[in-house]
């Protein structure tokens, strides 16, 4: 039976020209090199410059993304921007970027689940395209964490970092069956009772600031595992794939023992597991295109790949995605 998919037609990503390594940091943290990677498995991060904005990242990546598709913008009927670091509380940062790419049809708005973000950005376009409300969808994550951190306490300063990334999505015709390319099924979950744990303590209608990242980093880190671990089960489950049929996992990167616990977990062979944070940090809502466009320039992505996506952030929310590149 003929179904549509969402297929993947390009991928792209961009960050800001300034490096902050451990070194730099431990100029003026007590911290040092050693310390942030023994925990984190993070050597460096970028930093966004003064006047560099989420839309100014997003819009780069974007542009990338499409020349690699081969898509026009002005075919684009759909952005979704992913980002927890928006420029303004309003407007979206996703109109923002519609009118620097020069699009002037369809939707553009945002969406925030934090570090999740990309992967709810990715489920909901590809709603969108497979109701047949859009052709032709530019989903991007972006982010300026450094704008919102303490840069004080070492717990939270250290991992963060600023970036995007963004993939092309197009509504297209599949048989139906195992053979289908794009996206093949996600799962996405929240549970508000761990506010608490992720969070930045301001905002327009509590404190009246933007305030600064807060975390509770053991408990995060107990989360973390369990619910991916769970999410990425469901989704297998839903699709009646085994894990070790899937090609690669690009998994947000937040914390390297995260991302080995899950693997452990799962029974995952390293060398299938994409990793960047060492060089990128946390970037939240961005991580996941910017380890996606890493693969595919490594030329660890190919078509009839089986890539899966997955990602915890501040809510909690937490997801994964399937897709056939």
């Amino acid at each position: 039976m003929a179904v549509i998919r969402s297929m993947i037609r390009g991928v792209g990503a961009h960050v800001p020209q300034k490096v902050m390594t451990n070194n730099d940091l431990s100029k003026f943290l007590d911290t040092s090199d050693e310390w942030i990677v023994e925990r984190t498995g993070i050597h460096q991060r970028h930093i966004a410059a003064e006047g560099e904005t989420t839309a100014d990242l997003g819009a780069a990546a974007a542009r990338q993304a499409l020349i690699r598709s081969g898509i026009d913008p002005v075919d684009i009927d759909l952005i979704i921007c992913a980002t927890a670091t928006p420029n303004r509380t309003f407007p979206s940062t996703a109109v923002r970027i519609q009118n620097m790419l020069g699009v002037t049809k369809g939707a553009a708005f945002d969406i925030q689940a934090v570090c999740s973000g990309f992967i709810f950005a990715m489920a909901c376009a590809d709603n969108f395209l497979k109701a047949g409300q859009s052709r032709r969808a530019l989903v991007i994550g972006a982010e300026t964490f450094s704008r919102i951190l303490d840069w004080e306490d070492r717990g939270t300063c250290v991992l963060f970092g600023d970036g995007a990334g963004a993939v092309v999505l197009e509504a297209t015709p599949q048989h139906g069956d195992r053979s289908d390319r794009g996206i093949i099924s996600s799962k996405l979950r929240s549970d508000g009772r761990y506010e608490e744990l992720l969070y930045v303590d301001g905002g327009p209608s509590t404190t009246q600031t933007i305030g600064h990242l807060r975390m509770n980093g053991r408990e995060v880190f107990r989360h973390a595992v369990q619910k991916i671990s769970s999410v990425i089960e469901e989704t297998l489950l839903a699709t009646g794939y085994a894990a070790d049929e899937i090609d690669l996992f690009v998994p947000h990167q937040a914390n390297k023992r995260i991302l080995d616990g899950i693997a452990k977990k799962l029974d995952v062979p390293a060398d299938r597991i994409v990793m960047t944070l060492d060089k990128h940090g946390n970037t939240s809502a961005a991580s996941i295109p910017l380890a996606l466009n890493h693969a595919f320039e490594q030329h660890r992505i190919s078509e009839g790949k089986l890539v899966l996506m997955e990602a915890m952030g501040g809510g909690l929310t937490w997801g994964a995605l399937l897709a056939r590149w």
